[in-house]
């Protein structure tokens, strides 16, 4: 059986040539046999030290004599391999962080570095039990959060200017924590026969915890989430999605409960027509779907068709049969203008909100990127607005807390389209508590404890002009 450790230098070595992460890891996964646990440790070491790479080369510019971008590749990956146990894994001891480290060096053609991989990684352990803080933190406030944290300057100087240096640092502990994963009950097969007299929200909650129940017997806890009646949040190691009770079944479906709470200020109502313009993998589709009880026409858009694919499966698994999948761009169809009661427009974004999911993300994304991004999101959604019937509705969202992408989209919007206005949740909604002054809603994980989101609800005026 292969040495996760060593798979994991495998791994490190890949994503040297720029590949993405989970690809990677999901490559190797799927050619290599590994036990739970050291498909776990893995998993922690590679997502790990792709994560805190800024952190771990810090560490290395102070202990060893060439600095981290000096040094050989395979060099510079087995120190960080290293020092990630030691830093950041509170279970493995020290003894076995160094001794697998050097020892992976002699088996992978750097025997004769044994020696300084050794004498690194114990010096980090002398001065760290000495009580130093082996970092070498720069001065001023952006450096020194974002080496001790690993994040580009440019983003904590994002983060600062909007939240401050207090919630700037929560909020980048919250991105270096494993995320949660969330579930979402699907409406449509709850049992006839439960409760049947009672309101749908007392049959939900019944089936929910039927659900928390059948997982329990597997051995998976589950949490309710806050004013999300179909959410459960995972708590711990679950193992295979796709093998827990009433997966395949579709009882339920991934989503993380921010993006519930895009669907429900959405609020889709039976038997209308509504479009989801970025649709894949269809996560919110189908959340329409089943808010609608499988009724009207919900037209899923997407212009990528493999992705398509996805949401087929997604629908065929959750038995929702009133989705229609189209492919193309969402910035033509011309022939939509005016045929919609709701459109949902989750526009492609740089995911900024997701960091803790993705963690080469911080690394790939630049201010040039986001600023092409938002001229799509503008047109996107100065062209989808015009499939909106007068009186009908657009929700605007993101899952980044990037300004530009966000309320520097829906501000000038509003001002060039006068017969549309933000249109805020019903007071008794769950939504409520997350609205702001301006009337979007801005989620950020060290908050709510769920995916970074930004969403606004847009009304269009029912007057036509002539």
């Amino acid at each position: 059986m292969m040495n996760p450790r060593q798979l994991a230098l495998f791994a490190l070595k890949d994503l040297e040539t720029g590949s993405f992460t989970d690809l990677v890891i999901d490559r190797l996964l799927s050619k290599f046999e590994l036990s739970d646990l050291d498909r776990h440790l893995f998993t922690e070491l590679v997502n790990g030290i792709v994560r805190r790479k800024r952190s771990l080369d810090a560490i290395i510019d102070r202990l060893a004599k060439q600095p981290a971008h000096r040094q050989p590749p395979q060099l510079r990956q087995l120190l960080r391999l290293g020092l990630y146990q030691l830093r950041y894994l509170d279970r493995i001891p020290d003894a076995a962080a160094v001794n697998t480290t050097v020892d992976l060096a002699k088996t992978n053609d750097l025997g004769g570095l044994a020696g300084v991989v050794n004498g690194i990684l114990r010096q980090y352990i002398r001065l760290r039990d000495r009580g130093e803080e082996v970092l070498n933190l720069p001065d001023d406030l952006v450096g020194r959060l974002g080496t001790l944290y690993s994040f580009p300057d440019w983003l904590i100087q994002q983060w600062l200017t909007e939240l401050g240096a207090i919630e700037t640092e929560q909020l980048c502990q919250a991105f270096n924590q494993s995320p949660s994963i969330d579930l979402r009950v699907n409406l449509l097969t709850i049992d006839k026969d439960l409760l049947p007299d009672a309101p749908m929200g007392e049959r939900l909650q019944q089936h929910r915890t039927n659900l928390s129940n059948l997982f329990q017997t597997a051995g998976v806890t589950t949490m309710p989430i806050p004013n999300l009646p179909q959410g459960l949040r995972f708590v711990g190691n679950v193992g295979a999605i796709s093998q827990l009770p009433g997966y395949q079944e579709g009882w339920w479906t991934i989503q993380d409960s921010s993006a519930q709470l895009v669907t429900h200020l959405l609020d889709p109502q039976p038997g209308e027509v509504v479009i989801d313009a970025c649709a894949a993998p269809g996560g919110k589709t189908t959340h329409i779907a089943e808010l609608m009880g499988d009724t009207g026409q919900v037209l899923a858009l997407d212009k990528t068709a493999s992705r398509l694919k996805k949401v087929q499966q997604n629908l065929d698994r959750l038995q929702l049969d009133t989705v229609k999948i189209s492919t193309g761009d969402s910035c033509g169809f011309s022939e939509l203008t005016n045929t919609a009661d709701r459109v949902l427009l989750d526009v492609p974004c740089s995911g900024l909100g997701t960091l803790h999911r993705r963690a080469d993300a911080r690394w790939q994304k630049n201010p040039a990127q986001i600023q092409e991004l938002a001229k799509l999101q503008a047109q996107l959604l100065a062209n989808t607005a015009t499939w909106v019937k007068p009186g009908g509705v657009l929700v605007y969202a993101t899952c980044t807390v990037c300004a530009i992408e966000n309320e520097e989209i829906i501000l000038p919007f509003l001002k060039t389209h006068p017969d549309w206005q933000i249109e805020l949740p019903p007071a008794d909604s769950p939504l409520a508590g997350l609205v702001s002054d301006a009337g979007w809603l801005k989620v950020w994980l060290h908050r709510q404890q769920m995916d970074g989101f930004f969403m606004v609800k847009l009304r269009r005026s029912a007057a036509v002009a002539e």
